[in-house]
């Protein structure tokens, strides 16, 4: 155990501890969480599209199209929203101005999209419009592509002070749009030749390139697994494993619950939706309480332990843990480097996702269809996620017993070990 915890020490930690700094993945993620309010709005209305009660869902389901507006209107354009705050949070990295980095990096991602002339109806055709199957999670990459592309001309002009100049009387504003004219215009004349010209529709091929990956992340027990192991790993050892990882994935966990939601809005049943794994599969039947199910490390400390420090530990990080907020337990415990909570912290979460993806699998609950706020006690959160499904609040009563069972014996063994050394430190206080 002390050679392998030297050697993630040593060789996994340093090289993700640098991915979790690096300033585009840093864009990337501030771009993606920033829509997390609106996408959690949207997703309140789609709860009503799939109303448990038949009586009720009789009656809404003629309105079922104007119900769901709210979330087409957020979710279904979140690639817009991310695109302009992604390019922002990198041009201010860069020391550039925020505004402009976030308009050449919406610029640059429309002109990517393909308008439809729609000639109907014949008395007032709509004209020009955008489809909106790429404006929502599934034209994230091209948002994150046309944001890097946007931005990195722009520093490229800035920095070889390739701009128009205007004199200091001129207003900022004014002047800051002058500035981006040239690297403005490189932009959009590239990726109009790329995508009208060329015709090549990069927001297919992107999703073509990730199709199988997502697929694994989405529909894979190795898939599952694999961010689990990574996030708990480095949170053992300090590191924020779910920014880490969190800004590489969660783009994709995007995808599968766009499309979970659009099956659901559709008629597919909520227990055969595409994916089985977005974001809220985790939060809600794996991390319960925070990284490592720490729920129920925070209620054995409290109900078995005999160490004065760890029941205080549990006492104050019981609450904030019902809300899933476990920095208190984390770094209270601590989580990070006890060689007594490295193993159950790290097995568990493995475990308790290999349970959840086979229930779901096996059609035995309800997949994950909506984003909630994740500071929603468990039940409450997967309830809800999951459609109104009383039965995703059963499973998560049993990872909890199963999480106790694996906690059980190291807390036993660590507890043990505090008690021992809070007797020694009495006695030479005495």
């Amino acid at each position: 155990m002390e050679k392998f915890m030297k050697w993630v020490e040593e060789k996994l930690v340093p090289p993700m501890a640098k991915v979790g700094t690096q300033r585009h993945l840093l864009a990337i993620r501030n771009g993606v969480v920033s829509t997390l309010s609106l996408i959690l709005i949207g997703s309140f209305f789609l709860i009503f599209v799939n109303i448990p009660y038949k009586p009720l869902a009789d009656l809404l389901t003629p309105y079922a199209a104007t119900i769901a507006l709210p979330f087409r209107m957020t979710m279904g354009l979140m690639a817009i929203y991310a695109t302009f705050v992604m390019g922002s949070d990198l041009a201010k990295s860069y020391k550039l101005d925020s505004t402009t980095g976030g308009i050449l990096s919406l610029g640059a991602f429309f002109m990517l999209q393909m308008p439809v002339n729609v000639l109907t109806p014949k008395d007032k055709p709509l004209g020009f419009v955008l489809p909106m199957g790429s404006l929502g999670a599934s034209g994230m990459f091209t948002g994150i592509l046309a944001m890097i592309f946007a931005v990195e001309v722009y520093r490229f002009f800035s920095v070889h002070k390739i701009t128009i100049k205007m004199p200091e009387q001129v207003p900022p504003a004014v002047a800051r749009s002058f500035e981006a004219l040239i690297p403005g215009a490189t932009i959009l004349v590239t990726l109009w030749i790329i995508r009208d010209i060329a015709g090549f529709d990069v927001n297919n091929a992107l999703l073509a390139l990730f199709k199988p990956i997502t697929g694994v992340l989405g529909n894979n027990l190795f898939g599952a697994l694999l961010p689990m192991f990574l996030i708990h790993i480095l949170w053992s050892f300090g590191i924020h494993g779910m920014s880490i990882v969190g800004s590489v994935v969660r783009p994709m966990w995007l995808i599968m619950l766009d499309d979970n939601a659009k099956a659901l809005a559709t008629g597919t049943s909520a227990t055969h939706l595409p994916y089985v794994t977005p974001e809220q599969f985790y939060q809600w039947t794996v991390t319960i309480g925070g990284a490592g199910a720490t729920i129920v490390v925070a209620a054995l400390f409290i109900a078995i332990c005999k160490s004065k420090f760890l029941r205080e530990v549990g006492r104050f990080s019981i609450i904030p843990g019902i809300f899933n907020i476990n920095e208190p337990m984390i770094f209270g415990a601590p989580m990070i480097l006890n060689p007594y909570l490295f193993i159950p912290f790290n097995v568990v979460p493995l475990v308790l996702t290999t349970v959840s993806y086979t229930a779901i699998k096996l059609h035995l609950v309800n997949g994950f269809s909506t984003f909630q706020a994740w500071t929603l006690p468990a039940p409450i959160g997967g309830f809800l996620s999951a459609g109104n499904d009383w039965r995703i609040v059963v499973l998560i009563a049993v990872n909890l017993v199963i999480a106790t069972i694996i906690y059980y014996p190291f807390i036993k063994a660590y507890d043990k070990k505090m008690v021992a050394d809070e007797s020694k430190a009495a006695a030479e206080a005495a």
